[in-house]
């Protein structure tokens, strides 16, 4: 046997197209039952049941009982962070659909990655923070600066907070659609509920798009650069 992690059998929990059809709906970072899994992907309540139990025992989504339902959501950021390197990579390597939904020009620019901000906006978020010498990076690892901590006080959030937090403060995940980083981590996941907070922004009801509103359009522009359209 090789030494370290298996990752073959991470490999085949995910390689199931109605496993990953449920994974890639959990992205949204929200819990949801069994049944709403089942349709997410395109099988029967059965099918789905035997397919969250693999997911479960592997590690990958945590399950709990609430009243009649199970609901079931993933089992940590890194999860959502592995498929949404996957997502990279199979748009790099031509593993497209053959179709896409109306809905995939808008999740391009912005949407949630399990509770930190994708896409367009995340990106140039990201890399705004660094160009001001907000964030510094060396090599894969990303530290906000003093003038950083200062600029995140000013726009309201509270770091003493995130700092107890047990998950790094700020983290790159590589963007499936921008083949960049967006910021992820503590900080990723607060500076996304600050813009829903200010009204920047709002989730769209059962998708993982976020919109944001004229008004955050225009702040968003004046504090972190322009968005390619």
């Amino acid at each position: 046997m090789k030494d370290g992690p298996d990752i073959a059998a991470v490999a085949a929990l995910l390689g199931d197209p109605g496993r990953a059809n449920m994974l890639t709906a959990l992205m949204a970072g929200q819990a949801l039952t069994a049944g709403e899994l089942a349709r997410e992907a395109g099988v029967t309540a059965q099918t789905a049941s035997s397919h969250l139990a693999k997911l479960e025992t592997g590690g990958l989504v945590l399950g709990r009982k609430q009243g009649r339902h199970n609901y079931y959501a993933l089992s940590g950021a890194d999860v959502a962070a592995a498929i949404e390197a996957l997502m990279g990579l199979a748009e790099r390597t031509g593993h497209t659909r053959l179709r896409t939904g109306p809905k995939e020009p808008a999740l391009r620019q912005a949407r949630v990655c399990y509770d930190h901000l994708a896409g367009d906006y995340g990106v140039t978020l990201l890399e705004s923070l660094i160009a001001r010498g907000l964030v510094t990076e060396a090599g894969e690892t990303l530290t906000l600066t003093p003038t950083g901590e200062a600029f995140m006080q000013a726009l309201g959030i509270d770091l003493s907070v995130l700092g107890r937090l047990r998950r790094p403060l700020c983290k790159g995940c590589l963007d499936w659609s921008v083949r960049r980083r967006h910021l992820a981590g503590a900080l990723g996941a607060a500076l996304l509920e600050r813009f829903y907070g200010l009204g920047w922004a709002r989730r769209e009801p059962g998708t993982r798009l976020v919109t944001f509103t004229p008004k955050g359009r225009d702040a968003f522009r004046e504090i972190f650069g322009p968005v390619p359209v």
